[in-house]
């Protein structure tokens, strides 16, 4: 009798189970692991051979799931933590998931709702048909990535809603909780984007506002206190004081073919000083790009892009800094998820800029892509090459 009554308690653990399992649609483990042996002429002074990673793609670990809860409702999640292939440490010391961690609810009819930490509907939609898309952000972002079009932004405490796509469109919009008591409006973050897409044409345009949290009066932009931040580099270091930062940018992108790929992208930047800012007037920066792929081979991939950065005259600069830039790319595919890549870019700088103090102008120096901002150029020029090889899985 109790080998039969322990027999039905195995048995209703096991249905019990088994129910549970049914309900979960999956969890999936994915990343990237990518490395390259990098040659940059011009890194403060000296040439410099290195090893760097995640160059074509971010080395990354991610985790991501959904359950299906009936009637085309499926509540989902992802967590992505970037790391460096060369070390094997992680991207953000103080984030186990720097890149991605949110949560949230999908319906197939009204959309998706998430919370979390995130990138922007700017980015999804906007960056997706920008230039880092095909170029890699490392060497074919605009100089040090002034405009948010590579995965530089990511908005903590923020929620976001993408609407499904209807008749080609697809809606997006984000708010970032400043989350201070009082002034809840110091250091939020919005976003907003709209892409449409109609058999070779996609189009997208797209928003965002950081707010820095003016409850500490001046300091560089500290993401530990405003939910969203952006790269800097010597392109937009001088106004690291600015009270709010606002991105438009538009890009298209037209398939002529199955092997042939034309785009072109717009962005507009402006940094604005607050009462407690070190500089005075607004900083406006605009830029201009084209990109192109083709295809000669199913396994090759070629790439090439141009764009070109202007500053305002302002804060006592008459002569601008602009910024010409020249990238790259070709992709060997060795199946779906290796590929061996070369990548080469060269910049070329001109005018003046504000220098990281706030005040004093300066002559402006090359910052190829994003993968140079801690490294520019002591001058107006620079080259950057590499050589690589990124697996995914």
């Amino acid at each position: 009798m109790k080998h039969k009554t322990l027999k039905l308690l195995l048995a209703t653990a096991s249905i019990t189970g088994a129910s549970h399992t049914q309900a979960q649609t999956g969890v999936t483990i994915y990343g990237t692991a990518d490395a390259a042996i990098v040659y940059a002429s011009n890194q403060r002074g000296n040439s410099n051979i290195y090893m760097n990673s995640g160059n074509l793609n971010a080395s990354k670990l991610g985790f991501t799931g959904s359950e299906d809860l009936g009637g085309g409702n499926k509540a989902i999640f992802t967590l992505e933590q970037g790391f460096s292939i060369n070390t094997g440490a992680q991207s953000n010391a103080t984030k186990a998931f720097n890149r991605q961690a949110f949560v949230g609810l999908s319906d197939a009819g009204y959309g998706t709702f998430t919370l979390g930490r995130q990138y922007t509907p700017y980015w999804r939609y906007v960056g997706g048909l920008g230039p880092t898309g095909v170029l890699t952000g490392a060497t074919g972002a605009h100089p040090g990535d002034l405009d948010g079009l590579d995965t530089t932004i990511r908005i903590n405490n923020s929620l976001v809603y993408a609407s499904p796509v209807i008749s080609g469109f697809q809606a997006s919009a984000l708010y970032g909780f400043g989350e201070n008591a009082g002034a809840i409006s110091s250091g939020n973050s919005s976003s907003a984007a709209l892409r449409y897409d109609y058999n070779a044409l996609s189009v997208a345009l797209g928003y965002v506002k950081l707010t820095n949290n003016n409850l500490k009066g001046f300091a560089p932009w500290d993401p530990n206190v405003t939910s969203g931040s952006y790269a800097q580099s010597p392109v937009n270091a001088g106004y690291a004081s600015a009270r709010a930062v606002q991105m438009i940018a538009a890009a298209a992108r037209y398939s002529l073919s199955d092997k042939l790929m034309l785009g072109l992208n717009f962005s507009n930047v402006q940094m604005t000083p607050g009462t407690a800012s070190l500089f005075t007037h607004q900083a406006t920066f605009n830029t201009a790009g084209l990109i192109s792929t083709y295809k000669p081979t199913p396994a090759v991939t070629l790439a090439a892009g141009y764009s070109y950065t202007r500053e305002s005259a302002a804060n006592g600069i008459s002569d601008p800094a602009r910024y010409q830039q020249f990238s790259l790319e070709q992709t060997y595919d060795f199946s779906k998820r290796t590929a061996l890549y070369f990548l080469q870019a060269y910049q070329k700088a001109r005018g003046q800029t504000l220098s990281a103090n706030g005040v004093t102008p300066v002559n402006a120096v090359a910052v190829v892509g994003d993968s140079q901002n801690g490294s520019p150029s002591s001058n107006g020029k620079q080259f950057v090459g590499a050589v690589g090889i990124r697996h995914q899985f």
